[in-house]
């Protein structure tokens, strides 16, 4: 199990990205825009398709995640944060992610995520935001 903080930027997540990167002398292990995710699964407006929709920086013993949103609305500078849990076995994952929504509100179900695995997303009864994710073990 592995647990990491996620980030949302507002736009600059590329910017964000380069800046990280530099810093820590990070590895961009991962990089997907809006535009790469299928259009039956995920809507995404045009002015959005280009954004980050997902990013991970890696760096000696450290990981971290980071995305742009398109929910400029809900956008909240210094609250931009999540918890992002990666549990490799499903049952766990599903046993962790409605545990931590008792009393919370889930934004996302836990289902079949189109990059394999299964995700969901939540804000616990303290507010807290999360990602819970299974691995996705290619058969």
């Amino acid at each position: 199990m592995k647990l990491q903080s996620y980030l949302a930027f507002n736009g600059n997540c590329q910017e964000a990205i380069n800046f990280y990167k530099d810093v820590f002398d990070a590895q961009v292990t991962t990089l997907m825009h809006f535009k790469d995710a299928p259009e039956d699964v995920m809507c995404v407006p045009d002015e959005a398709k280009n954004l980050v929709m997902h990013a991970t920086l890696e760096f000696q013993d450290c990981l971290f995640m980071m995305s742009d949103t398109i929910d400029e609305a809900n956008f909240v500078k210094g609250n931009n944060f999540s918890m992002s849990i990666n549990v490799a076995d499903v049952d766990e994952a599903l046993a962790i992610f409605n545990s931590l929504k008792e009393g919370g509100m889930e934004f996302m179900p836990f289902a079949d995520a189109f990059w394999g695995g299964k995700f969901g997303m939540l804000v616990d009864k303290f507010g807290v935001q999360w990602m819970v994710s299974s691995e996705h073990k290619p058969s």
